[in-house]
């Protein structure tokens, strides 16, 4: 059965225009003015509406074990929740510690995936050690279509890497054709900042952010920068979050790395104040690289805005209150992770478009055509075009509501945005040409997303 969208304007990175479009066979097929369909087609009327690519958040933690606890979602419940806020398309961080076996961790992560995520999904897989295995077992994962590293410059002991190791892992994704995301913060200051904090009796969650300040990102993001130079490989810095850290990467790039750089919507919208408040309310903001003094939030909107930041993500990573309450003695056991799969949308339409802070092109290019460019999903996702994935959001500026967690579709009994007022949500959302939400409802078909298997680039 064919789908007909009506009377919208369909609005693309680089276009926006009054048409109908036609989907068939899970891809689109005509776009126009007046289209016709079969008796038999699903006709979306999307008057007065906004038709977008389906959005693609790039970095997300689904199935993720980490400080002793483990992601509050399943590969059910994330999808529906990211399907309801309008993103067709995650890619997920398959993270095994160094004691793992990387080729079983990568199986349990697809296992995990596969029959339960009701939109298309894609991973990056984490490299947490480099050893006289890692380049075969590299080599057969990039084979099997997951043609992106992730790599930990924090994290010492458990999923982190030395210079060494950097070094070697870079040189195979360059090799490999491969681009590698780095989570960019020195390690060895952490730790030692942590420790000098504790034995002073410092101890709640307000001293995360001291243990961890911006020079130790903009540091750790020079080092990836220099590394990824040395070796030729292509990078993504993962979420900035402040303004030494961005200016570290954008020079990089301004000297010819192959660099991207990725924000996140905490960065953008929340600050160290949510992570000062007392007791559990602070703890539910434990993040890092960490919530940043609120100076820095105007340099990333100002970076987004003029393309210097290349996507959006959330860094989902939900989980409950109980879970936050194992660092209630000491800042360094809180679980670090924020939920915004479900809202990352909205907030950056209602805050960014609406605000006046981002372009309406620019909003589609870092929510879904540049993660789709970067990590090898164009043209099958990220635009509205003949023959690209009938991944489509039927979009109505006109909607007003509030982010809460009572309202939430995300496996977590907080919200980390909860009052946040936003002007528009998705109407439908479909996935390969079927209607899978309306009107901020799931209604379509669970376990229908499938693994996206890309090619490597060859940077």
């Amino acid at each position: 059965m064919g789908l007909l969208i009506r009377h919208g304007t369909i609005v693309t990175a680089d276009a926006r225009y009054r048409a109908d479009l036609y989907a068939e066979g899970e891809t689109v097929t005509r776009i126009g003015a007046g289209l016709d369909a079969p008796p038999d087609a699903e006709v979306v009327d999307a008057t007065g509406k906004l038709i977008f690519p389906g959005f693609i958040d790039p970095h997300v933690h689904v199935h993720l074990p980490f400080m002793g606890t483990c992601a509050k979602d399943t590969h059910a419940t994330a999808s529906v929740a990211a399907l309801v806020g309008g993103t067709t398309t995650y890619i997920e961080m398959c993270c095994p510690t160094r004691n793992d076996d990387a080729p079983a961790a990568y199986q349990l992560w697809k296992t995990k995936a596969a029959g339960n995520s009701a939109c298309d999904y894609a991973f990056h897989m984490s490299v947490t050690r480099h050893d006289a295995a890692t380049d075969a077992q590299l080599g057969e994962i990039v084979a099997d279509g997951t043609a992106s590293f992730k790599i930990y410059l924090a994290y010492q002991g458990s999923s982190g890497v030395d210079d060494g190791e950097l070094y070697r892992i870079l040189r195979l994704a360059k090799r490999l054709g491969a681009i590698t995301v780095g989570h960019c913060e020195n390690a060895v200051i952490v730790e030692h900042r942590q420790q000098e904090l504790l034995a002073l009796g410092r101890t709640g969650p307000e001293w995360h952010e001291p243990s961890r300040p911006e020079v130790v990102e903009a540091e750790g993001t020079n080092r990836f920068a220099t590394f990824l130079e040395a070796t030729g490989a292509a990078g993504c810095v993962a979420h900035v979050s402040c303004e030494s850290a961005l200016e570290r990467a954008v020079a990089a790039r301004s000297r010819g790395v192959r660099l991207w750089i990725e924000a996140v919507v905490p960065h953008l919208l929340l600050d160290r104040a949510y992570a000062e408040r007392p007791g559990v309310d602070g703890m539910k903001y434990i993040m890092s690289p960490p919530l940043r003094d609120r100076r820095n939030q105007k340099p990333l909107w100002d970076a987004l805005a003029q393309g210097l930041i290349d996507t959006v993500a959330t860094d989902h990573c939900p989980l409950d209150t109980a879970q936050k309450l194992r660092g209630a003695d000491a800042f360094p056991l809180i679980p670090n992770g924020l939920a915004g799969i479900e809202d990352r949308v909205n907030l950056l339409w209602t805050y960014g478009v609406e605000r006046g802070r981002l372009d309406l092109h620019r909003f589609v290019d870092a929510a879904s055509t540049r993660p789709a460019r970067l990590f090898g999903l164009f043209p099958r996702k990220g635009t509205i075009a003949v023959g690209s994935d009938a991944d489509l959001v039927v979009y109505d500026p006109q909607w007003r509501g509030v982010v809460s967690a009572r309202s939430q579709l995300c496996n977590s009994d907080y919200n980390p945005f909860e009052g946040f007022p936003v002007a528009g949500r998705p109407s439908v959302v479909t996935v390969r040409g079927r209607v899978q939400v309306r009107d901020g409802r799931f209604v379509g078909q669970p376990g229908r997303g499938r693994m996206l298997r890309r090619e490597p680039a060859y940077f």
